[in-house]
């Protein structure tokens, strides 16, 4: 999981060389917590390009995937912090 972690933040780090705009996530609690977590691992475009797609229990899903299937170190608060964050600011619309 580390390699993936490390070989992920060398190929955004050389995208940021090349002249890429580094992602800002919109304003909001846990924007921080989101950032800094997720972005350890790979680029923070998947929040956006998920976004429209994806509601709570989606966002709670990804979140589980993340810490189960790929091992990000991310505790019980700091997931239930993202998800929410996550689920607020980015979650799908729901259609009455």
């Amino acid at each position: 999981m580390l390699r993936k972690c490390l070989t992920l933040l060398l190929l955004s780090a050389s995208s940021a060389i090349a002249g890429e705009v580094p992602v800002e996530l919109q304003n909001g609690p846990g924007r921080e917590l989101t950032e800094n977590t997720c972005s350890a691992c790979h680029s923070l475009d998947y929040i956006r390009m998920n976004a429209p797609f994806l509601a709570a229990e989606q966002w709670k899903a990804e979140v589980t995937k993340m810490r189960k299937a790929y091992g990000a170190p991310i505790n019980d608060a700091d997931a239930d912090s993202i998800v929410h964050y996550l689920t607020v600011t980015y979650g799908a619309a729901e259609k009455p």
